[in-house]
């Protein structure tokens, strides 16, 4: 009985093989000379070196939101995935600028790569029978998880720093989940792999493949695992060129999203970045805005002669209009604003009150941290805590000038938080109240 159940799978099972689905199923489908475990290899040395620092500077922008201060986290509460190992520091003034730069540039610079690979190991996500045994349906799994966790952190963050908010969803949950689905299942590609990326990489020397031309390309032995063709058409690019491509892309993606990460007069050379090429505002308030006080529905009423500052929290509750704020001890600063899309405003000159003062005049000694509110309503674009070190950061200010000028409405008139270090949308604009905490 067990030997006839057994005959019978055999035989569905060589029934299916033998009948693919249309398409790019059949084994004859993709005949590319110059796909193999060569090119594929290269292609995922690159990513092998890219991705770890991607993921880690990813964390670092995650931690500079503070998510272990109260209401800061509420985006993606995910457990073990939020270990906190330090708390964000407030120097050196340019870390999230370089980190969160480094961290968008570097996934842009990326993309073509990872489509380069995509495309050489394509015949690997279309084989058929999908699993012949358990294992292979697991491996299978994890190839999906890979390829899935990898399109979905892509594209998410690609249209973030487009400003094209049309997820099912929060971006911050999605790229969040995606980042960690993709990175784990890499690691254990990476892990079955290896192995094969060294012997591929040892059997071809790079130098002798850029020096091959198409004339002289020919396609690697054939192997089992289904990426090199058993019936090869004829080259119409040599890896050389394959590899150029690829280059040419990635040099190009730096080129239009670098700039916006330097900041200044710099980002005019990104023209086709998101904040690169242009600039918002006049005079001394001639840098990038991220949201405009029209698109925060901020109005000069609401920023007039009637507006108060309330600082709470602490046993000598204020309320502080602009001329009150004016008449305490001002402060300079030189610093960036840099945001998560990866742009920078280049430094600016502030000029306002120390946080740290502001906390002592309310009665709060040692802050713990504090509790920003502004006239924007917006979710986290509205309000935010700060921790205790960035209160007491000499350069932290609630900013009432930039650049020897009156801040304008769309930078937070009549006042801004200014933190060394610290997110963009951190630095609140249009501040109505803070409540600071021991």
């Amino acid at each position: 009985m067990l030997t006839t159940v057994r005959a019978r799978v055999a035989a569905g099972n060589e029934w299916v093989a033998a009948h693919p689905p249309p398409g790019p199923f059949p084994a004859g489908f993709w005949r590319s000379p110059i796909r193999g475990p060569w090119l594929t290899s290269v292609f995922g040395a690159i990513l092998l070196v890219g991705i770890p620092v991607m993921f880690l500077t990813g964390l670092l922008s995650y931690l500079a939101y503070n998510p272990w201060l109260p209401g800061n986290d509420g985006r993606h509460a995910s457990g073990v995935l939020t270990f906190i190992p330090f708390h964000w520091p407030a120097s050196p003034s340019w870390g999230y600028r370089v980190t969160q730069g480094l961290h968008v540039t570097l996934g842009v610079v990326l993309v073509p790569v990872v489509l380069g690979k995509l495309w050489s190991v394509i015949p690997k996500l279309f084989t058929w029978p999908p699993a012949k045994s358990p294992a292979q349906a697991v491996e299978r799994l994890s190839l999906f998880l890979l390829v899935g966790g990898a399109m979905l952190t892509f594209a998410t963050g690609l249209l973030n720093i487009q400003y094209w908010y049309r997820f099912p969803g929060s971006f911050y949950v999605l790229h969040f989940y995606a980042a960690w689905i993709f990175v784990a299942s890499a690691a254990a590609h990476v892990a079955l792999k290896i192995p094969v990326m060294r012997a591929a990489l040892r059997e071809r020397r790079l130098r002798d493949e850029l020096r091959t031309d198409l004339a002289h390309t020919e396609p690697e032995q054939h192997t089992p695992d289904g990426l090199v063709s058993a019936r090869p058409a004829a080259p119409t690019i040599s890896r050389r060129g394959a590899l150029g491509l690829v280059g040419a892309g990635s040099l190009t993606a730096l080129v239009m999203v670098g700039p916006q990460t330097v900041g200044g007069p710099v980002s005019r050379l990104g023209l086709l970045s998101p904040r690169g090429g242009y600039d918002t505002g006049d005079g001394p308030n001639d840098f990038q805005v991220n949201t405009t006080a029209d698109e925060a529905r901020i109005t000069p009423a609401l920023v007039g002669g009637l507006w108060r500052l309330e600082i709470l929290g602490g046993a000598n509750p204020v309320a502080l209009d602009r001329e009150d704020l004016l008449a305490m001890e001002q402060h300079e600063a030189d610093l960036a604003i840099a945001c998560v899309e990866g742009w920078s405003s280049g430094r600016q000159t502030w000029r306002g009150v120390r946080l740290r003062d502001l906390a002592a005049l309310s009665g709060v000694d040692g802050p713990g941290s504090v509790y920003v509110e502004s006239l924007q309503d917006g979710g986290a674009f509205g309000r935010g805590r700060l921790a205790g070190n960035q209160i007491r950061a000499g350069d932290s200010l609630l900013a009432l000038q930039v650049n020897g000028a009156e801040l304008s409405l769309d930078h937070g008139f009549p006042a801004r938080i200014i933190v060394p270090n610290n997110p963009g949308v951190r630095n609140t604009k249009w501040v109505t109240r803070m409540t600071f905490e021991a």
